[in-house]
């Protein structure tokens, strides 16, 4: 699906009454209200660095991204926006959004150290070859979560720890990270 195909799934899961499983589950509801809430407020608010925007335009070949992720997911609230504001930059960018857990399950082929961490970012050249993957968080992001899950800390802490370095860092490092890969 596109963007747009995307945004308008999730907007729907948060404003039905009856939403379908697992957001009939008042977590993964909830989860889905606050992301959207955050996604939206991203993609409003959102700004790139001079130095990704001058990296993206400078592609000259056409390049298929693929974005694997779900509204539940915290990271992603935080990650996708950016991902869609950098991709914007360049017309030569196409890019697919496929939920993590709904055909075709190409989370399965892109495991992070076993599991299905999302989001996951794909780059693929005009000849379907992968360039290079990314996700599902920035550096920084991931010692902090390594740090806590070594710790035994709980959920609510770990969600709130990563939510303060996303509010704090601003998209920075994806933009840094990506900048590097794009290069």
């Amino acid at each position: 699906m596109n963007v747009e195909s995307y945004l308008t799934y999730f907007e729907s899961l948060v404003k039905n009454p009856e939403p379908p499983a697992p957001y009939n589950n008042p977590d993964y509801f909830n989860y889905a209200k606050l992301n959207w809430s955050r996604t939206s407020r991203w993609l409003k608010h959102g700004t790139l660095s001079h130095q990704i925007k001058e990296t993206v335009v400078s592609i000259k070949e056409p390049q298929h991204w693929i974005i694997i992720t779900e509204p539940w997911c915290g990271d992603a609230a935080h990650v996708v926006p950016f991902l869609h504001l950098i991709a914007q930059q360049n017309p030569l960018i196409t890019v697919d959004y496929e939920l993590r857990d709904a055909e075709p399950f190409r989370i399965n082929q892109y495991l992070t150290k076993g599991g299905k961490s999302i989001p996951k970012l794909i780059v693929r050249n005009a000849a379907g070859e992968d360039l290079f993957t990314w996700g599902p968080r920035p550096l920084g992001c991931q010692v902090i979560y390594d740090k806590l899950k070594t710790e035994n800390a709980d959920f609510e802490t770990i969600k709130l720890e990563l939510q303060k370095w996303y509010n704090q860092d601003e998209g920075k490092e994806i933009m840094q990270e990506l900048n590097e890969l794009l290069k």
